[in-house]
């Protein structure tokens, strides 16, 4: 009965895995955030190279996130052992730090941009399907939404259960 249970405690997992891998690449596919990358820096030819590095920054962050304690220990067992070149340990986790940080301010800021110039799209859409009135109560809606699931976050403390 055990085996059943991590059998499909497994599969569950394993597609709301997938479905959420899915919806964040569909979002960063709708807002064409790589070609637009790719035709900024005059380098279409790397195309698939900037969307495999996505998908491997992305797979890395699921391990670290769901892995965070074994990843930890790991950099401290790598901290003790290098412990007689602690300067240069220090160092090297400041620049990846500050590498981090930058390029991670970069792609917020540019799906943030995408993402408002898609909601240039949200007028457009209304027309070509006849949607004359309300528009400002469906773009109100998804804010409260956005809001309501922020707060219900925050005070249930989801962030906690770890």
């Amino acid at each position: 009965m055990r085996i059943l249970k991590l059998v499909f405690l497994t599969i569950f997992a394993g597609s709301y895995g997938l479905l959420s891998a899915a919806g964040i690449f569909t979002v960063l596919v709708a807002v064409a955030l790589v070609p637009r990358f790719a035709g900024r820096t005059h380098t279409a030819n790397k195309v698939l190279l900037y969307e495999e590095m996505l998908i491997f920054g992305t797979m890395l962050g699921c391990v670290f996130s769901v892995f965070g304690e074994k990843c930890y220990s790991l950099t401290t067992q790598l901290h003790l052992m290098l412990s007689e070149y602690d300067g240069v340990w220090r160092l090297s986790g400041d620049i990846f730090q500050i590498l981090f940080g930058f390029f991670s301010g970069m792609f917020v800021g540019c799906l943030a941009l995408a993402i408002a110039e898609m909601l240039d799209s949200i007028p457009i859409f209304a027309r070509r399907i006849s949607f004359r009135h309300g528009i400002g109560v469906v773009v109100l809606s998804m804010a409260a939404g956005k809001f309501c699931g922020s707060i219900a976050y925050f005070f249930t403390k989801l962030y906690e259960l770890e």
